[in-house]
C-alpha cells in the first residue's frame, strides 16, 4: 500500500461517516457535495468531511482508492457507498435509513418533506 493509500485509509477509519467533498459542509463547492451534505443534515447524522479541494493528491488519491472517478465519495464504516447519485437514489427509495441503521450510525430524520433537499 502506498504512502496516499495508508493516509486515505486512515481518514476513512476517522469515523463512522466520511465524505471525501468539494468544499466543507459549511460551504460546499459543488451541487453535488451539497446535496451529500442536505441528505446528512436532514437525518442530523455526525460525520467527518475531508475537502478535497485543498489537496490534489488526495482528489486523485481517493479516485484511484474507490475506482469511483465522481467527488463527492461517502464511506460508512470503512465502506465505500457512493457518490450523491447512489446516496440521492437511496434517500428516494427509502433504502437510506436502513443503511444507517445496519451500520449502526445514529440518526434523527427532521420533519421536513425530503424532497425538499
Amino acid at each position: 500500500m502506498t504512502d496516499q493509500e495508508n493516509k486515505i485509509s486512515k481518514l476513512i477509519q476517522s469515523d463512522k461517516v466520511v465524505v471525501f467533498m468539494k468544499g466543507s459542509p459549511d460551504f460546499p463547492q459543488c451541487g453535488f457535495s451539497a446535496q451529500v451534505v442536505d441528505i446528512l443534515s436532514f437525518f442530523n447524522v455526525k460525520y467527518s468531511s475531508y475537502n478535497v479541494l485543498d489537496d490534489n493528491d488526495l482528489r486523485e488519491g481517493i479516485k484511484k482508492f474507490s475506482n469511483w472517478p465522481t467527488i463527492p465519495q461517502i464511506y460508512i464504516n470503512n465502506e465505500f457507498i457512493g457518490g450523491c447519485d447512489i446516496f440521492r437514489e437511496m434517500l428516494e427509495n427509502n433504502e437510506i435509513e436502513g443503511l444507517f441503521k445496519e451500520n449502526d450510525v445514529s440518526f434523527n430524520k427532521q420533519e421536513i418533506n425530503p424532497e425538499s433537499i
